[in-house]
């Protein structure tokens, strides 16, 4: 027995439909990046479903912001680690040349 009811998934798709113009009127360049936001959408569509929220386009952009908070994390995460290193190879670069020559006492 059919579903009554469409899914999350099929008004996700209805609303990429309506917004299928304004993707067309992008910059080339920037096409891969509005159906990025879209795959974002859908990667959460499980969660949304489950809202049943009665504006589809509030969890998809919920969705959204969370995957854009999860790379924004990852990015923070690995400057972080980049500028730990570079830190560290600056403090091994200052080493005195005296110090560097001298045997161990």
């Amino acid at each position: 027995m059919g579903r009554t009811n469409p899914t999350y998934r099929d008004a996700l798709r209805a609303i990429e439909d309506r917004w299928a113009e304004f993707r067309r009127a992008l910059r080339r360049r920037d096409q891969p990046h509005f159906d990025q936001l879209f795959e974002y959408a859908r990667e959460h569509a499980d969660a949304s479903g489950l809202l049943n929220h009665q504006n589809p386009l509030v969890p998809a952009l919920f969705s959204i912001d969370l995957e854009q908070e999860a790379t924004l994390e990852d990015h923070e995460e690995r400057l972080e680690a980049l500028e730990h290193r570079l830190d560290e190879q600056r403090t091994d670069a200052q080493v005195p040349d005296e110090e560097a020559s001298e045997p161990p006492q």
